[in-house]
């Protein structure tokens, strides 16, 4: 639905008129757990109004990072700006819509284990010092035969025109179900992997923005499967070639002002702006098990593959871990940062959340940006890094916990609950990990040992 709805009251006549012209029987409410796996069940057009009144009960003891056997009891309370038909569900006779939800406990309080009450809870307080946090996240991911294999689709490059092929038609219908869906996109391309593409959502506010990327990785997967092949967002599926980011773009603004604009500065940043970089690049390290989550992550983030690993900024060069976009130089509106490290398979209720948290510190801290990079950071030498105080992201899983689990600013933006759960879950992925014997040392190791 294009415009957000004035009241609650509103927005639930909305989605009952809309059910009712539109021959809705099913609605499935949509929620995340702290990985960021979409969540859903369905109920029937009957018990929609009772639903938008109070909720739906549902156990929540199985939801990873939810609530233990004892507390299980948990109500999915709809949103009604998030009403949407599921446009290839049937349309004409007993249609099918979806809702986000908000998860509450039975009393009505909000449940802090919902990674969507996470970032609401990080907005308001960007809110209380004036701001408006704006994202555009740009999600690469891969199209293959199947999910059991690693064989593309195409052979293409970046901005590549491939002739018409599977890829391109997918793509072409993607773009097309998001935009009925509420969507706007304003890319869409070939990537630099073969077979790896690119859809660009249109910049919006965090909150629509992490609703719109779940839908998105729903969507992308869907006609993908329509089709007989599969998509995926797993960071580097295959060794040797590029593997998929998820750069995002910010910016704050109060009001119609973009908090990041100055027009008197060389670079158009104002110290908002400024701060809000450090605060990214010093903390950078500690939110990055939150914005790349997976042990394959950091098969990703390595050197000579595009995807930044040294903490430093610049204007132009995309090894960096910040980038300041100069596509419309000295234009207000688009000024704003691109953070480079972040893959698509985050969960981004919390990726967002922990991204302004660290920028906010920086702005409430005064920090100061260090000057930006104009040398690429990759041909450096390591004690010319050293030199000029360029540290790096953690490279594996385990690296990344221990800095998050000591991290305060990560804490407090997660809240105790999404915090602890969401530790314990990557220390046991990196257990299983770990104990795994896999190819590659049978390969290297069984013929000489």
């Amino acid at each position: 639905m294009a415009d957000k709805v004035t009241s609650r009251e509103e927005g639930k006549e909305y989605v009952l008129k809309n059910a009712k012209e539109h021959d809705v029987k099913f609605i499935r409410l949509w929620f995340t757990d702290i990985l960021g796996m979409l969540k859903s069940f369905a109920i029937t057009v009957e018990e929609l109004e009772g639903a938008l009144e109070q909720g739906m009960g549902f156990d929540g003891s199985s939801i990873e990072g939810f609530a233990r056997i004892d507390e299980s009891d948990m109500v999915a309370m709809p949103d009604p700006d998030t009403f949407q038909l599921l446009p290839w569900r049937p349309r004409e006779h007993n249609a099918v819509a979806r809702m986000f939800c908000d998860i509450l406990r039975p009393g009505g309080e909000p449940f802090e284990g919902d990674p969507r009450y996470v970032l609401k809870r990080n907005l308001e307080r960007a809110a209380d010092k004036g701001y408006t946090f704006y994202v555009g996240p740009e999600l690469e991911y891969f199209y293959f035969k199947d999910s059991n294999d690693t064989q593309g689709l195409d052979a293409g490059g970046y901005f590549d025109m491939t002739p018409l092929d599977a890829a391109t038609d997918l793509r072409r219908e993607t773009v097309l179900t998001l935009e009925e869906m509420g969507i706007p996109v304003e890319y869409s391309h070939h990537e630099v992997a073969a077979s790896q593409h690119e859809i660009d959502m249109r910049y919006t506010d965090a909150l629509t923005m992490a609703d719109n990327v779940m839908t998105y990785r729903l969507v992308v997967k869907q006609i993908a499967l329509k089709s007989g092949f599969y998509a995926t967002f797993m960071p580097k599926p295959v060794f040797g070639i590029n593997g998929s980011g998820m750069h995002v773009h910010q910016s704050l603004f109060k009001g119609d002002a973009n908090a990041f604009f100055d027009g008197k500065d060389e670079y158009h940043l104002s110290k908002v702006a400024r701060s809000y970089i450090a605060g990214i690049l010093r903390h950078a390290p500690e939110i990055t098990a939150v914005t790349s989550q997976w042990v394959n992550s950091y098969k990703r983030l390595v050197p000579g593959y595009e995807a930044p690993v040294y903490l430093s900024w610049a204007r132009r060069n995309r090894a960096d871990l910040i980038r300041v976009p100069e596509y419309q130089p000295g234009n207000e509106k688009a000024t704003r940062i691109e953070f480079r490290s972040p893959d698509p398979a985050c969960n981004p209720y919390l990726a967002f959340s922990v991204m302004l948290a660290a920028g906010l510190e920086g702005i409430e801290k005064e920090y100061e940006a260090p000057e930006p990079v104009q040398e690429n950071v990759y041909e450096m030498s390591e004690e010319e890094r050293q030199r000029r105080g360029i540290g790096t992201l953690p490279a594996s899983l385990w690296e990344a916990i221990q800095l998050t689990e000591e991290s305060e600013l990560v804490r407090k933006a997660l809240g105790d609950h999404v915090f602890r759960a969401f530790i314990s879950n990557k220390k046991i992925e990196w257990d299983q990990y770990r104990t795994q014997v896999t190819q590659y040392e049978i390969k290297k190791y069984l013929p000489i040992l």
